[in-house]
């Protein structure tokens, strides 16, 4: 989630205003000038991408009044405060209300450039978590997160909006790094308990006693947080790493259920992350247990089974790492294409993941191949590559689908600009964007 960030500054006086203006802009910062408080308020809403500097004494609405409304309407705005000599008590007053800092007149400009970075940095972090709670609390949203347009992800999908519409508990089992904990978020982002409260306790991170406690209490009173079964209460509960759980949690999680009744006031999603050989889900939960908890279950595919989805989601990765990292997404040929659709990728799209990040990272140095990675993913250092291969013809359309998805989307849409660079009629280009459902109003 990236935001363009500025930086908002107040001040009555011009030269002030501008002399402030031109350093930040000079330290690589956006900013924009006020001449009043009552023009900033126009433009500085709740989600303001930046932070504000104020003069605390000007005419008509002060600095202190400023502040008070920007604190109303968006308490975790940064707001800096500049203050004149003999100011400090009202600073100090200010900063009691929510201001970030304050600096006195006349004010060290590399103090200013530091307290705006830092200040700048709180503000992107606040904005992207709320980004982020509104993602997971937004269905389609969320289903736009699960990319790929295999049979395999499109059935997960229609999966998703079956179960999450259902009431009984669901099992989400799997490969590691398929996206179980996603799944988790979607089934209750699409369900009726999409506005109630969403809890995730991971079963493999606490000791029998202390798992007891999260999730059933009674909790210490110095604890901020109510056992889960009651912080999920009407919602969902969802138990990652489920084969963990102890003859004891068990039997108290079966005693939860059974006293819930039917329907079940809190849902219940396991996520069972089996790595055993020749294990199974069944042989590590009692069978009373069991049959609860997978009354409805769900397994999102591995990375290996959805074909041209890893050129796809390998595309849109580097591009996220090249715009956090400031540089170009790599360019493969059709030689990594193949490798990267050979690959079994044990780790599935977490793995990919890091394949991605470390390429786009290769590439800003000028060095390294999509081979190197792959065999350094590799435990036994040989490259990543299953024993089945595909027919040519596969090969050839995946590779020949992301250089078309890919043109598109760097030329924002523009058909000429991809038919120039891609030396194809425009009828051709139009058959083949059909042949592998690219729509044009996807990249404008």
């Amino acid at each position: 989630m990236s935001h363009v960030m500025k930086i908002a500054i107040v001040d009555d006086e011009q030269d002030m205003r501008q002399s402030i203006s031109q350093w930040l802009a000079l330290s690589g910062f956006d900013t924009e000038t006020f001449a009043c408080a009552e023009d900033a308020l126009q433009k500085i809403e709740p989600d303001y991408p930046g932070i504000v500097i104020t003069d605390i004494r000007m005419p008509g609405m002060g600095g202190m009044g400023l502040l008070k409304k920007l604190m109303g309407s968006d308490s975790s705005l940064p707001v800096i405060m500049i203050t004149g000599h003999g100011d400090v008590p009202m600073a100090v007053e200010a900063m009691r209300v929510g201001a970030f800092d304050f600096m006195e007149k006349p004010f060290n400009p590399d103090r200013m450039t530091e307290l705006a970075r830092k200040a700048l940095h709180q503000r992107r972090l606040v904005l992207d978590n709320r980004a982020l709670r509104r993602e997971l609390s937004d269905g389609a949203g969320l289903m736009n997160k699960i990319i790929g347009s295999a049979p395999e992800i499109k059935r997960l999908k229609e999966d998703i909006l079956d179960l999450g519409q259902a009431d009984g508990h669901v099992m989400i089992d799997g490969e590691t790094g398929t996206g179980k904990t996603l799944t988790a978020h979607a089934l209750h982002a699409v369900g009726s308990r999409a506005g109630k409260k969403f809890v995730l306790v991971s079963c493999s991170a606490y000791d029998e006693d202390s798992l007891t406690k999260r999730l059933f209490g009674p909790m210490q009173p110095e604890d901020s947080q109510l056992p889960a079964v009651e912080e999920a209460r009407g919602g969902t509960l969802v138990l990652e790493d489920i084969e963990t759980l102890s003859e004891v949690v068990q039997a108290r999680l079966l005693s939860f259920i059974n006293d819930q009744g039917m329907p079940s006031e809190t849902r219940i999603i396991a996520i069972c992350n089996m790595q055993e050989q020749g294990r199974t889900i069944e042989d590590a939960l009692r069978p009373d247990l069991f049959y609860r908890l997978a009354a409805l279950r769900i397994t999102p595919p591995p990375l290996r089974q959805r074909g041209e989805d890893i050129l796809t989601l390998f595309a849109r990765l580097s591009e996220q790492y090249a715009e956090e990292y400031g540089c170009e997404p790599p360019e493969i040929s059709a030689q990594e294409a193949a490798q990267l659709l050979q690959a079994p990728w044990p780790g599935n799209v977490r793995q990919l993941i890091n394949v991605a990040e470390r390429a786009v990272l290769q590439n800003r140095r000028g060095s390294g191949t999509i081979a190197s990675l792959l065999m350094a993913e590799s435990d036994d250092m040989r490259p990543l590559v299953t024993t089945e291969g595909k027919p040519l013809k596969e090969y050839v359309e995946a590779f020949e689908r992301m250089l078309i998805d890919n043109t598109m989307r760097r030329h924002k849409g523009s058909i000429a600009s991809v038919m120039e660079e891609l030396c194809l009629p425009r009828r051709t280009l139009n058959e083949k964007m059909a042949k592998y459902g690219l729509q044009r109003a996807d990249y404008l």
